[in-house]
Order: structure tokens, then sequence, then C-alpha cells
């Protein structure tokens, strides 16, 4: 078992104050909060060895693209690539959503085809596609969803009919289900159809193998796992990396450049063009190292333990009731929910004045609120730094709000 006191600890911002409250922090599928490992590997990067990386002789900027590089290899280490110039390293999970889309659509996709997405998609996985598919005239289909938050997936065979790609999350941000990402790419797979995986809400709780998984493409965040924010996770397959063209042009991703004719640079480079985020990568490897040294298992059982109590504690206040599935098991992270007829917005801010910080409203996930007739939710998002007084401040805090409110 983990000490979750002892990491609370390596979290400086946990020990501030909010109205005159200790800070419970539990918008951490907004963002996570960063430990010290982190701020200091970046600190230490920007006070000793900032420079500039691939293009110096000079000692700095080779201690800079050795770090930055070694990062790569992390990442690649972490996801079980099987090489590491798999690894693009992207602004983040939408920027990476936003290559393949544009790369993608720019030589596979013509008029007629479709792009298969699933009903619990965060904006960043349904707009790209549209604007591709707008300027390619491919259109997009949806893997419905019940009431519980389940994809419905029996029809899935005959939704894969004229599909191109397939793009769904691993984990949903707005209801927190864990999607049968399996089985929903062994069917594509089925069909020689290439998969895209969010993977911005997966990986910082549940192991996450694309070799295992088989996925073509996957994407993360650096901040949703207690790195820097501005920095991501484009993975690969070798053969679609080599095979799509760059996404965009400039310095790096070239490796000869004439006004005749421009010749590209191999992966992962060809992706990656300008000045990169160095201090971005270093603070991904740090937070990946500290995830690594506490171990994704048994993260994962900390908080699924901490999920549990959480929904127990819950389900005892009255006129509450869960958007997607209720229990712990096929949930990952984020608890959604509303209580009564209190609109969220009025929950989130009575609960922020007793330092409670939670998110309301669609979460950059339209569609799924719509499909619940629905204006949001409350969504109470948890980490690894999270304890069982955080959920008993935030249940007395909802009791509170419904006093209010009443």
């Amino acid at each position: 078992m983990l000490d979750i006191e002892k990491i609370r600890r390596d979290f400086p911002i946990l020990e501030r104050t909010v109205y005159g409250y200790p800070l419970v922090y539990l918008d951490n599928a907004a963002t996570t909060q960063k430990p010290e490992q982190v701020l200091k590997a970046m600190d230490d990067y920007y006070h000793t060895i900032n420079s500039n990386v691939h293009r110096g002789v000079h000692y700095l900027s080779q201690q800079a693209t050795e770090a930055y590089e070694a990062a790569r290899h992390t990442v690649a280490d972490f996801i079980n690539a099987a090489h590491t110039h798999e690894i693009i390293f992207t602004r983040g999970t939408s920027e990476a959503i936003n290559l393949v889309a544009a790369c993608f659509g720019k030589t596979e996709l013509r008029p007629g085809d479709s792009i298969l997405v699933s009903a619990v998609e965060h904006h960043s996985n349904i707009v790209p596609w549209q604007l591709i598919g707008e300027e390619k005239g491919a259109t997009l289909k949806v893997i419905p969803v019940d009431e519980n938050g389940d994809l419905i997936i029996d029809e899935l065979d005959h939704l894969l009919k004229g599909v191109k790609i397939v793009a769904v999350n691993y984990v949903s941000n707005s209801l927190g289900g864990i999607n049968p990402i399996r089985e929903i790419i062994a069917a594509a797979h089925r069909h020689g159809i290439p998969v895209l995986v969010d993977a911005a809400q997966a990986v910082q709780h549940l192991t996450v193998d694309v070799q295992e998984l088989d996925a073509d493409f996957l994407a993360f965040s650096s901040h949703k796992i207690y790195g820097p924010t501005g920095f991501g996770i484009l993975y690969g397959k070798e053969s679609w990396l080599n095979k799509l063209p760059p996404y965009q042009g400039g310095g790096e991703m070239i490796k000869t450049v004439t006004f005749e004719k421009t010749t590209y640079n191999d992966l992962p480079y060809k992706f990656e063009a300008g000045t990169p985020d160095m201090a971005g990568a270093i603070g991904l490897a740090a937070a990946i190292g500290y995830v690594q040294e506490l171990g994704i298992s048994n993260i994962q059982q900390a908080e699924h333990s901490l999920m549990t109590y959480a929904l127990d504690a819950m389900r005892e206040i009255p006129n509450l009731r869960f958007v997607g599935a209720a229990d712990a098991t096929h949930r990952a992270g984020v608890i959604s929910f509303l209580v009564g007829d209190i609109h969220p917005f009025d929950m989130g801010e009575i609960l922020d004045k007793q330092g409670i910080a939670v998110r309301t409203g669609h979460h950059c996930a339209q569609p799924v609120m719509d499909r619940y007739c629905i204006p949001g939710t409350v969504r109470a998002s948890l980490a690894i730094y999270n304890n069982r007084t955080d959920i008993d401040r935030l249940t007395a805090g909802i009791r509170k709000a419904v006093k209010l409110l009443a």
C-alpha cells in the first residue's frame, strides 16, 4: 500500500489554503498538480543546461540534447513502444490528434469515407475530424452510449463499414467510464482499419501498453500525469508515421532545403518542426519517473479504494445521482454527478467557497450532456495525492450546498 500522506508532502500546492480552508483539489481531470521532483527537474534544466537541442556542437547543447532524447526513451519505455522514434513530442493531446487527423486526411480520406468516434469523446477528438472531414468530403459516425455511460458495441462491425479510421478515448473525461478499447481495436483491425486512442485520462490511472493494445496511434498530455502543461505525446506505429506526410514545416523536420525541393527528416523529427519545449520533455520524464517509482499498479489499487469510498459516501446524499457508471470497477479518476435540480455551476461555486476545487459544465464533451439532456455535471476527479479527508470534505460540502440552495 502507498503512503498517501507521504506522497502529499511531495506536492507543495496542497499546503495552501483557499478562502481560509485547506485546499481540497479534485479537478485532476483538468490538470494534475506537480511534485517537487518535476519542479526541480525543470528548474535544474533552466539553471544548468539551458540550450537549444540537436543544432549545437557546444557542451550545453549536447547536454540539453542528451536530456531531451533521454525523455523520449522514458516515454517509449513507459508505454512500451517498440521503437523510440515512434514517440512524437507535441504540445498536448489536442495537437497530437490534430496532427493525425490532418496528416491522415491528406493521403487517406476520400469523399464518402467515414471516421468513427464514440459518443463520449472530448471535443478535441471530434472537431479535428470534422475539420478534415469537411475538407475531404468525409463524415463522422458515432458509437452510441447507453444510460450507464457504456459504449454500445454490439453493432460495431456494421458501424465500421466505410470507415477509414477509428478515434476513441480510453477513459471518458466527462463520465470516467473505462471504454472497451481492446475490443474496439480488435474489431477495427479485422476490417483493416487503424485506430487512434485518446489516452489523456488513462495513462495516469491505468497500465497502458501500446503493443499489447495494438494501437496504431495513441495520444496523451503531460499535465494530466503530474508533468508540465503545454507538452504531450503522440505514439504512432513506425509504418504509419513513415507513410504520413509532415504536419508542419520549419527547422528540424528537414534533411535538405532548396527552392526547388525539400526532403524530410527521419522519424521522429519529421513531425517536430521548430524549437521544441526542452523543459517540458524533461518535466514529463521526471513525472513518469515519479509514477513509475510509486508503481502504476499501486496507484490503480489506491485510487480504486478511494473511488469506492467516495461513491459509497456520495450515495448517502439525498437526491444525488451519478452520471455514468455508478461503480468503481468501470471508472477511472472521474465522478460526474448532479444533486436534485441544483445547477452544476451553483454547486461548484459553493464548494469553491469551502476550499474544494471541482469542475462544472460540459467538460468539453457537450454531445455527452446532450445525450442525457442535462446542461452539465459537477465533476470530482481523483489523483494519487487525494485521500479520504478530501472525500469527507467533499460530501460535507455538498450537503452544505444543498441546505443553502434548498
